[in-house]
C-alpha cells in the first residue's frame, strides 16, 4: 500500500486537490454546518454514485443537495415527489402533433446532470421504479425509443423523511440498493443555529454564487479516483466485511448476531472501493488504506443490512452492528 504504486501523476493530483478544496469550500459558504453531509455528498461525486438523504424536515437536505449541484456548471433538475407523480413526468413522454400527424418526444426533467429527487418516498412505486430504472440503467425507454442520460456526469441526490408514513411509499431494499450511499443527517448545533440567523440576517444566505467548476472538471477527477492504487489485502478487507454481513454468526456474539436477517449484496463491495478511492484522493493520498474503508463504512451498509424484528423491538441501531462486524474483521 503505497504511493508508487499509483498510476497518478502530480499536476492530476494537484488538480484533484484543487477541484476538492473548491466543492468544500463552495459547500461551507452556502450550508452551515453537516461536515459529515459535506464529506459524504463529494466522495460520492467524486466515485459517481448516487446519494439517499435522510432526516427530519428542515435540516437543509435540499438546500445541500442544491448547493453541490451549483457548484458546478452542469444542468440540474428538481423533481418534487407527490403521489400522482407519473413515469411520463419523470423521463418523459411522446406528444402527438395534429396538424403535422407526427409524435415529437419531450424529455423529462431527469435528462440533467444532477437530479434532486425531493421526497423519493411520496411517489408510488411504479414512479420509483422508473427512476431508479434511469439511475441502475442510465437510459429510459419512451415510445419504444431508447435515450441515454448524459454520458459525462449523472447523478441522483434523493431525500426522505423517516418520520411521515402517511402518502407515502417506501423504498424496498432493492430499490435503496442502488444508491451507494445513504447519510442521515441529525439538527445541527446551538452554534451552527446562530450562525444560520447570521447568515439570515446579513442576507448571506440568500446570495447567489456563479459556478466554480465545470462538469468537464468532475469528470476529470472521476477518472484520477479511478487510477487511485488498492493494495489486494485492502480489498480482501473489503471483501471480507461485506461477507461478515452475510454470515455475522462467525463474526458476531449470538446475541448480536440474530438481530441481522439479510447481508449486503456484492453492489456493497463494488461501492466500498470506489468510495474508499474517492476517500484516499480526499485525504490527499493516491492510495487506499483501511482507514478509508471503515470511514464511510454506515452510510455504505446501513441501507444494505436487513434487520429483524428483534433489532426494532430492543432499539438496536443498525450503525451499532455496523461496528461490531467492521470491528470484528481483522484490518490489514
Amino acid at each position: 500500500m503505497n504511493a508508487q504504486r499509483s498510476t497518478i501523476s502530480e499536476q492530476d493530483f494537484v488538480f484533484s486537490q484543487e477541484v476538492i478544496g473548491k466543492l468544500s469550500n463552495y459547500f461551507s459558504r452556502r450550508v452551515v454546518g453537516q461536515e459529515g453531509l459535506k464529506y459524504s455528498l463529494i466522495a460520492s461525486i467524486i466515485a459517481d454514485g448516487h446519494v439517499l438523504i435522510e432526516s427530519v424536515p428542515g435540516l437543509a437536505k435540499t438546500t445541500a443537495a442544491k448547493a453541490i449541484a451549483d457548484a458546478v456548471d452542469g444542468q440540474f433538475s428538481r423533481i418534487q415527489c407527490t403521489p400522482d407523480l407519473l413515469p411520463s413526468d419523470i423521463i418523459g413522454t411522446q406528444i402527438y402533433h395534429q396538424h403535422t400527424g407526427k409524435f415529437e418526444t419531450i424529455f423529462g426533467p431527469v435528462f440533467a446532470n444532477f437530479v434532486l429527487l425531493d421526497e423519493v418516498n411520496r411517489s408510488s412505486a411504479k414512479t420509483q421504479s422508473a427512476m431508479l430504472e434511469a439511475m441502475q440503467e442510465r437510459q429510459v425507454t419512451i415510445g419504444g425509443t431508447t435515450y441515454h442520460m448524459p454520458q459525462d456526469i449523472f447523478i441522483v441526490i434523493a431525500t426522505q423523511n423517516p418520520i411521515e408514513q402517511e402518502g407515502t411509499y417506501p423504498l424496498s431494499e432493492a430499490q435503496t440498493d442502488r444508491f451507494m450511499i445513504k447519510e442521515r443527517i441529525t439538527y445541527p448545533s446551538v452554534n451552527d443555529e446562530i450562525e444560520i440567523m447570521n447568515r439570515i440576517e446579513s442576507g448571506a444566505i440568500d446570495t447567489k454564487e456563479p459556478a466554480v467548476l465545470s462538469i468537464q472538471d468532475i469528470d476529470r477527477v472521476q477518472k484520477i479516483a479511478e487510477s487511485v492504487y488498492v493494495d489486494a489485502a485492502v480489498k480482501k478487507y473489503i471483501a471480507d466485511i461485506v461477507n461478515a454481513t452475510r454470515m455475522p454468526g462467525k463474526y458476531l456474539e449470538p446475541r448480536f448476531a440474530r438481530y441481522v436477517r439479510i447481508g449486503a449484496s456484492p453492489r456493497a463491495t463494488i461501492n466500498f472501493l470506489k468510495i474508499a478511492k474517492a476517500s484516499a484522493l480526499m485525504h490527499g493520498r493516491t492510495y487506499v488504506s483501511p482507514d478509508d474503508v471503515k470511514q464511510l463504512r454506515h452510510q455504505v451498509l446501513r441501507h444494505r443490512i436487513g434487520l429483524n424484528y428483534a433489532a426494532v423491538a430492543d432499539n438496536v441501531p443498525v450503525e451499532a452492528l455496523i461496528d461490531k462486524i467492521v470491528g470484528a474483521v481483522q484490518a490489514p
